[in-house]
């Protein structure tokens, strides 16, 4: 028996959803590394808040792709997993600058812009299908990172 089946969704919407997971598991992964980038070579007189918040969010970062990867699995689905894939299938671009505190705060920003959105569609797409434990991911997700925006976004004084 699939498991679609068995956790009670069809499978058609099970297909939708993981595709779309797919897309936002390459969004996380572009988003991982260019925050890897940005911890690894910030520079300058805020190097001693920004390093180890960049390691923050790197490292929760890394624990949502997981999480997403094993619910693609959940779903009956193969999460990708090469970087040629994700850099298809990611609106996040690899990010050039990883040195300047305020670009990389900002670059970070646009990321998380991405992944909402992503989330958003997905919860919508969740509801339809009546797939509560890919709703409730997404919901936990955006609750978190829309504290981490206004934190961000405060850091630049905005």
């Amino acid at each position: 028996m699939k498991n679609a089946t068995i956790i009670g969704l069809q499978e058609k919407d099970c297909k939708a959803i993981a595709e779309k997971l797919n897309e936002l598991l390459a969004n996380y992964s572009v988003f991982y590394q260019n925050t890897r980038g940005a911890h690894w070579n910030i520079k300058g007189n805020d190097f001693f808040t920004l390093h180890p918040k960049f390691e923050e969010l790197y490292n929760n970062l890394v624990l949502k792709i997981d999480e997403i990867a094993e619910r693609i699995l959940t779903l009956g689905a193969v999460p990708n997993h090469n970087y040629s894939d994700y850099l298809k299938l990611s609106t996040i671009k690899e990010s050039i600058e990883v040195s300047d505190g305020t670009k990389c705060v900002e670059n970070i920003l646009a990321s998380f812009k991405t992944v909402i959105d992503l989330q958003r569609e997905i919860l919508d797409m969740t509801e339809k299908a009546g797939d509560e434990g890919t709703n409730s991911q997404m919901s936990d997700y955006i609750t978190e990172q829309e504290k981490e925006v206004w934190m961000y976004n405060s850091y630049l004084g905005k």
